[in-house]
């Protein structure tokens, strides 16, 4: 089986580095990127199966890489999963409605990063 390509979008190198480390253990080969216009770019480049993203980043915010990329034709079916401190409910809601498929609230753990990679990919 072809391993699955995750790209993982977060402006704090901590948390890039802690989701790549996760879902490379998970089997996945891990993109990465620090903004998202970057992640946008990036998505549309390297076609990932599942994009795990943080909402608060300089320059483009993740709701709005994920909305241009649920808008983009060769981008709109790669699911996002926003992986963010902002945890309530009117966040989650707010992040489906700009096409997000799943949410992960800060500080999260390792098993909660993989569930979401094994029910969306």
């Amino acid at each position: 089986m072809a391993s699955k390509k995750a790209l993982v979008v977060d402006d704090s190198a901590a948390d890039l580095a802690n989701i790549k480390n996760i879902l490379s253990d998970a089997g996945c080969l891990v993109v990465t990127a620090s903004s998202g216009k970057e992640a946008v770019d990036k998505a549309k480049s390297e076609k990932p199966s599942v994009i795990f993203m943080d909402v608060v980043m300089p320059d483009m915010d993740g709701y709005e890489a994920c909305r241009q990329l649920s808008l983009d034709g060769s981008t709109k079916e790669i699911p996002v999963v926003f992986v963010t401190s902002k945890g309530q409910k009117a966040d989650k809601v707010w992040g489906e409605l700009q096409g997000a498929k799943g949410h992960v609230a800060k500080p999260y753990t390792a098993d909660q990063i993989v569930d979401q990679l094994k029910s969306l990919t």
